[in-house]
């Protein structure tokens, strides 16, 4: 009997101890993550929380807060980029509203000055004066635009589309600018109409865009063309040129909001960078999607894509 107790007591002493170190162990750990979090947190660092322990429940704990931490990194890096891009594009749109503004005041000083002008001279200031004008218009209108559309503020209704009449309509309006930049154009639009799901307006400047970048960038080549292709599930828009093209180290970041590819355009065409940028938002919004590829002075093709809708 007094064995029996004795062996009783040594098994009830192991058991405290064994429960002292685990609650050692278990207050070290909580303590180490306590620590470690907060110089994470101090530090703005992309360190994980590291803690060797039997315990489950802890150890489900730490996994779920390096989730957090992974999150929150991911979170910050997502952050800086759009500062950075909002900063670049800012810049971007200070620099090209100086250039005409610049112009404009220079315009207005030389009409102030010069009473004696003659009034053709004058009439010629006046239109060049508003000619100016809208340039600064139309910058400030596509940040704007950007803007509401990034922020969901601009609706854009989506319905059954016919594309067929729409790359008609779009390809036609440039047919004046076309011909005076003496340039070639090839359209293929099948005769069977293709319907898409989409909206008409966002369409109108996708196409827009697209064409005058070719226009822009691709008079050099003296072809411009516009094809409309399908399969089954969707329909596909190429507007493609023979110009200058795309350096392949560009194709990746050319939608990015404010990428202007300085280093690979004439500084008489760069811009605020903000045109394919809200072209590939238009289409993100109709469930579609852009592709690039190209090929210097041989042939750069912008893809829009969208649903088709076969009924």
């Amino acid at each position: 009997m007094v064995l029996l107790l004795c062996f009783t007591i040594i098994l009830l002493l192991a058991f405290i101890g064994f429960q002292y170190k685990e609650k050692r162990n278990l207050t070290s750990s909580i303590a180490y993550t306590h620590q470690k979090l907060h110089g994470i947190i101090q530090e703005n660092s992309g360190e994980k929380v590291l803690a060797h322990t039997e315990h489950d429940e802890l150890r489900q704990l730490l996994n779920t807060i390096n989730e957090l931490l992974d999150e929150k990194q991911k979170i910050l890096a997502t952050h800086t980029r759009l500062e950075e891009s909002m900063r670049k594009m800012l810049s971007n749109v200070s620099h090209d509203l100086k250039t005409p503004l610049t112009v404009i005041l220079g315009y207005i000083e030389m009409l102030e000055i010069a009473p004696s002008l003659q009034e053709e001279e004058r009439q010629q200031l006046v239109v060049k004066l508003h000619t100016k004008t809208n340039e600064v218009l139309k910058i400030i209108h596509t940040f704007f635009d950007l803007a509401k559309i990034e922020a969901g503020d601009q609706q854009y209704p989506l319905s059954k589309v016919n594309i067929n009449e729409i790359c008609r309509k779009n390809i036609l309006s440039f047919y004046d600018l076309i011909t005076a930049k003496n340039m070639h154009v090839e359209i293929e639009i099948p005769e069977n109409n293709l319907y898409a799901f989409g909206n008409e307006e966002a369409i109108d400047r996708v196409l827009n865009n697209l064409l005058s970048n070719a226009l822009t960038y691709g008079a050099d080549g003296k072809n411009i063309g516009l094809a409309l292709r399908y399969d089954e599930s969707y329909i596909y828009m190429d507007i493609w040129d023979k110009g200058k093209g795309i350096e392949e180290y560009h194709i990746d970041r050319v939608f990015e909001r404010t990428y202007t590819m300085d280093d690979s355009r004439n500084k008489h065409f760069q811009g605020s960078g903000l045109g394919l940028t809200i072209t590939k938002r238009l289409l993100e919004i109709m469930g579609g999607s852009i592709h690039l590829s190209s090929i210097p002075h041989k042939k750069t093709i912008f893809t829009a894509t969208l649903q088709r809708i076969t009924f």
